[in-house]
């Protein structure tokens, strides 16, 4: 969870942590850092899902708008919604307003109930035994075995709008990977 402390602008940092201030703090304080708990990594599976086709400051800058209309991403509350709801969050020029996507919240968490391991469980069961940290931006993948296996896995177990990219950017953010690149502050 950002912190809202301003980021140090003399750090080193992916060429992306520095293109914007709401990416400096995300990439200083959140992504790459292993992550772990139904809810939240309920919320990064389904804000990693809204982003798709759309750029993450977009997904960043409404987060709190999302947290406030998917009921704090809690699966249980979730899975209950209705065509009640899914009209309110049509409605909600806060969030993405997108019915494919809503839709695919609200299935993902009646798939995360389903599910006869815990989600964390099951996400990091899919990181690589070998990860090579990235020298440059280009040497980042999009997609990986590892992400092919996990979107087919979600897929299999009644997941949605989970493809292999979205898979990768979901193992990036939760720390499942560390692309931090070589000569970044956050590179271990």
């Amino acid at each position: 969870m950002t912190t809202g402390a301003k980021p140090v602008k003399d750090l080193v940092r992916c060429s992306w942590g520095d293109s914007a201030p709401d990416y400096a703090a995300y990439h200083d304080e959140e992504w790459g850092t292993p992550l772990h708990g139904e809810v939240a990594m309920y919320e990064r599976l389904c804000l990693e899902s809204f982003q798709s086709g759309l750029s993450w400051i977009t997904i960043l800058r409404k987060r709190e708008n999302f947290r406030r209309a998917f009921a704090g991403f809690e699966p249980k509350l979730v899975a209950q919604f209705g065509d009640a709801e899914v009209a309110r969050l049509m409605a909600d020029a806060g969030i993405v307003r997108n019915r494919a996507k809503i839709d695919a919240a609200i299935r993902n968490a009646r798939s995360v109930l389903e599910l006869d391991v815990p989600l964390d469980e099951l996400l990091w069961s899919f990181q690589p035994k070998r990860h090579k940290r990235p020298r440059t931006m280009a040497d980042v993948p999009a997609v990986t075995d590892e992400s092919k296996a996990m979107a087919k896995e979600l897929k299999r177990r009644g997941f949605v709008f989970l493809g292999p990219t979205t898979c990768y950017a979901l193992m990036q953010a939760t720390g499942i990977v560390d692309d931090h690149i070589a000569g970044c502050h956050r590179a271990n």
